[in-house]
């Protein structure tokens, strides 16, 4: 049975669903609106217990989500949604075993969506310019992760270039969170292994369309795509079934290239109208309505 421990980081979460963040330590007291609990009668708790704070009001004890503690952590830098966290590792096809370039570091949240998907085998590289970003990174990344021998965190400007490790070996993925990505991809294009793949998150118009001219005047990536999430929950209540009436819409624009050898696409080719049409080809030769 998983029970909760010192120094855990963990969320009380009331009937409404809202959630509230502490960190569990010995012979403290959380207070919440003029009621009280002792940290001591939280740790040793199952995850997922339900706890009676001073004054009668019942709340459940449970270790956040990835996507719940990254929306309550520390902030330095504005953190990504989990809408984007958790496509970001799927269109960069990061894997068990990938060498990650990542900027900027930020508040940590891509930082620990990186490591998931690279595991123990995996390695990821971060740059994040400002000290104090970096260091309420590190302080996230280790709260919720514990200590991560495969990540390599340094203070650095990455539009000044990306330097591989001491082994030399190229990166597998460059993944950048930036306000000026379309600086660091004339890098990218030196860090990337032949077949490596390129992701920038930007969140206007115009940041994604310098970053698709940079791409297109490197011209070593092919495969451009570009699009947005919108994330709608949905209200089920018996009989009664609607969208909620607040949405989580427009975040920012994915764009993602890979490297690759010149000559097959001409240059401002995009996937997108023929993925569409091979998809519906497919479907109509595989006999699908």
């Amino acid at each position: 049975m998983s029970r909760l421990g010192n120094g855990e980081r963990i969320h009380l979460v009331d009937k409404k669903g809202r959630q509230y963040a502490l960190t569990l330590k010995a012979g403290d007291t959380y207070q919440f609106s003029g009621q009280t609990i002792a940290h001591d009668e939280l740790i040793g708790k199952s995850d997922g217990s339900l706890v009676a704070l001073s004054g009668g009001k019942v709340m459940m004890a449970l270790r956040p989500t990835l996507g719940d503690y990254v929306l309550k952590m520390p902030r330095g830098a504005q953190v990504l949604y989990p809408k984007d966290l958790a496509l970001i590792p799927m269109w960069a096809d990061v894997y068990p075993g990938a060498r990650v370039f990542e900027a900027g570091t930020g508040s940590g949240a891509l930082t620990m969506a990186l490591l998931r998907a690279v595991g123990s085998r995996g390695l990821v590289v971060t740059y994040e310019a400002r000290e104090d970003f970096s260091r309420t990174a590190l302080m996230n990344i280790e709260r919720y992760m514990g200590t991560v021998p495969n990540l390599a965190a340094f203070r650095r400007d990455a539009y000044e270039g990306i330097e591989c490790l001491d082994d030399g070996v190229p990166f597998d993925r460059v993944v950048l969170d930036l306000p000026e990505p379309w600086r660091v991809v004339p890098h990218a294009a030196r860090a990337l292994r032949s077949g490596g793949i390129y992701l920038s998150f930007v969140p206007t118009v115009p940041q994604v369309e310098q970053t698709v001219e940079a791409l297109e005047r490197a011209a070593v990536f092919g495969m451009l795509e570009t699009f947005e999430t919108l994330l709608r929950t949905w209200s089920i209540q018996g009989r009664s079934v609607r969208p909620d009436h607040r949405m989580v819409a427009h975040s920012g624009f994915l764009t993602v290239a890979r490297k690759t050898e010149a000559g097959l696409w001409a240059v401002g080719q995009t996937l997108e109208k023929d993925r569409v049409h091979t998809a519906a080809r497919d479907d109509e030769e595989n006999g699908i309505r």
